[in-house]
């Protein structure tokens, strides 16, 4: 498990003990509690999804890098490939 999954899983920890002990502990009406709620989980949806979309961008780069990378080594083994075989 990568980091980034351990910070999720713990953010995710966190938010559910945090609106438990809330509603518990809330001195507000239920409404407003269920709004605030509301606002919270879709603030982490909103992070979770900039999280997701980063975490894409990067694996998007890193993919760029290793085509790059074998298609390099590729055209340098062509050219061993046919400096052996001119010289055959």
């Amino acid at each position: 498990m990568n980091d980034n999954s351990k910070v999720l899983i713990g953010l995710l920890a966190g938010l559910a003990a945090g609106a438990a002990l809330g509603l518990l502990f809330a001195p507000e009406k239920g409404s407003e509690t269920r709004d605030k709620l509301s606002q919270s989980l879709k603030d982490l949806g909103d992070s979770i999804r900039d999280k997701a979309a980063d975490e894409i961008n990067n694996l998007a780069n890193l993919k760029d890098k290793v085509v790059s990378s074998v298609k390099t080594k590729l055209r340098e083994k062509e050219e061993e490939f046919e400096d052996e075989t001119e010289h055959a």
